[in-house]
């Protein structure tokens, strides 16, 4: 087995899920992603209208380095935090905060040679090294709950082993409250939101992520609902390899999709990926019924030999009931039709609304609502590249936080859908794709 490093595939992203911990910065708005634009304004208030500069004071310089390292030997929530924030609002924090996190998302402290092998140990039993003909110790990627090590097994076949580290599902709860009660010292959050119900909904959903049992089920049952669209790969779960604590399926090799912004990838390219992303989503969402829930742009990779995307990770998914999906349904056809009435009604339904609110505050909403869902109304091509919406809706999110009295938050089993419809809008972003998104959902809603 392998104790020098080996040169890493080109995917160096990381293979496991940056999650929950970041829907905690998600609350004031429908537009589940869009909600880290208000971190600063929240500062800016926070410090009584000070200037941008005086109010990021926290976020920057020598303050953001010791935070970034400190999250760095973090796993669990806490981690999550780091990565998320680095991936996604790099458009709205100081941007040394953001640089020092931005290394959070291609790795973490990683588990030592002799920890990985007691751990290997523990799950296989005494003799396991015989199952292997090869195995790397170097990780080939690192995040909040585990880390990927690539592996041959003696039948000559190249696998992907999914370790978690020890004790990492046991600190889940007092990692999720740690976290909420940091940011609300650091003023973070405005204090007019109550999070209550997103930190248990964050504590089930790292709950899931971190049974390997329930995420090798959730390849399985994925892989037979893609089985005949030839635009995906979902790697196969190798079940004698596989624990509660190491994953194995596998392995993938490709690019991270927001490695494709490059201009040897035309823009054809680009526009096809996006339409299969967005596209795969509704599907999830309509058809299937089951959402991988994580739009994190390292669980995609682009082969170009085939141009297939492969589709990494089904650590965070979900199950809709009909009656939500049925909503949903209803909503979105009033939001392609351009029916405000209907957009009410059906905001009432969900939950985004009350039938005893104002009627400027249900105006506010559902204003807010058309403006998230513009690539669905805009009658050709969509340009996601040149697309201000993220700050826009951002900023339309917290003037409904902090000047209506009625604001309350969305319901919390609507946050991974929210999640996964705004991280599909930043991937096609990421991706500067153009495609029309109109003229398909009427056909398929």
């Amino acid at each position: 087995m392998s104790d020098k490093p080996k040169t890493p595939p080109r995917r160096r992203e990381s293979r496991v899920p940056v999650t929950r911990a970041g829907r905690l910065f998600r609350m004031g708005l429908t537009a589940g992603t869009m909600a880290v634009g208000g971190l600063t304004e929240g500062l800016r208030r926070a410090t009584g209208g000070a200037s941008d500069k005086a109010a990021s004071v926290l976020l920057s310089g020598a303050n953001a380095t010791r935070l970034a390292k400190r999250l760095a030997h973090m796993r669990g929530a806490a981690m999550k935090l780091g990565q998320l924030l680095s991936m996604e609002s790099s458009h709205v924090l100081p941007p040394e905060f953001a640089e020092a996190l931005s290394v959070l998302r291609a790795s973490a402290d990683v588990m030592p040679r002799t920890q990985v092998k007691r751990l290997l140990g523990r799950e296989y039993g005494k003799g396991w090294e015989a199952r292997f003909e090869d195995l790397d110790f170097e990780p080939a990627a690192s995040a909040s709950i585990g880390q990927v090590h690539r592996a041959r097994t003696r039948k000559g076949e190249d696998i992907a082993l999914k370790i978690q580290y020890p004790g990492v599902a046991k600190s889940i709860d007092s990692d999720v409250d740690n976290l909420a009660m940091f940011l609300n010292m650091a003023r973070l959050l405005p204090r007019e939101l109550d999070v209550s119900d997103i930190i248990e909904e964050a504590k089930k959903q790292l709950r899931q992520e971190a049974d390997y049992e329930t995420e090798a089920a959730n390849l399985e049952r994925y892989r037979k609902l893609l089985a005949d669209d030839d635009r995906f790969v979902v790697p196969r779960v190798h079940r004698d390899f596989s624990t509660r604590r190491i994953l194995a399926m596998d392995w993938v090799e490709g690019e991270s999709l927001d490695q494709l912004v490059h201009e040897v990838v035309p823009q054809e390219t680009r526009n096809g990926i996006a339409e299969a992303i967005q596209d795969l989503t509704f599907k999830e969402l309509y058809v299937f019924r089951f959402m991988q829930t994580d739009p994190n742009f390292a669980n995609y990779l682009y082969r170009h030999e085939d141009g297939r995307i492969a589709l990494l990770d089904l650590g965070a998914a979900v199950e809709f009931p009909q009656p939500f999906v049925d909503r949903y349904r209803r909503i979105t056809r009033a939001i392609l039709d351009e029916d405000r009435a209907g957009v009410e009604r059906h905001a009432i339904e969900i939950g985004y609304l009350r039938a005893s609110d104002s009627a400027r505050h249900k105006e506010l909403v559902v204003d807010l609502i058309m403006m998230v869902c513009e690539p669905l109304i805009e009658g050709g091509a969509y340009d996601f590249g040149a697309s201000t919406l993220p700050k826009r809706a951002a900023a339309a999110g917290l003037d409904i936080v902090f000047r209506s009295r009625e604001y309350r938050n969305p319901p919390a089993e609507t946050a991974v859908l929210h999640r996964k419809l705004g991280g599909s809008f930043l991937l096609c972003q990421r991706l500067r794709a153009r495609i029309a998104m109109r003229d398909y959902l009427l056909e398929k809603i």
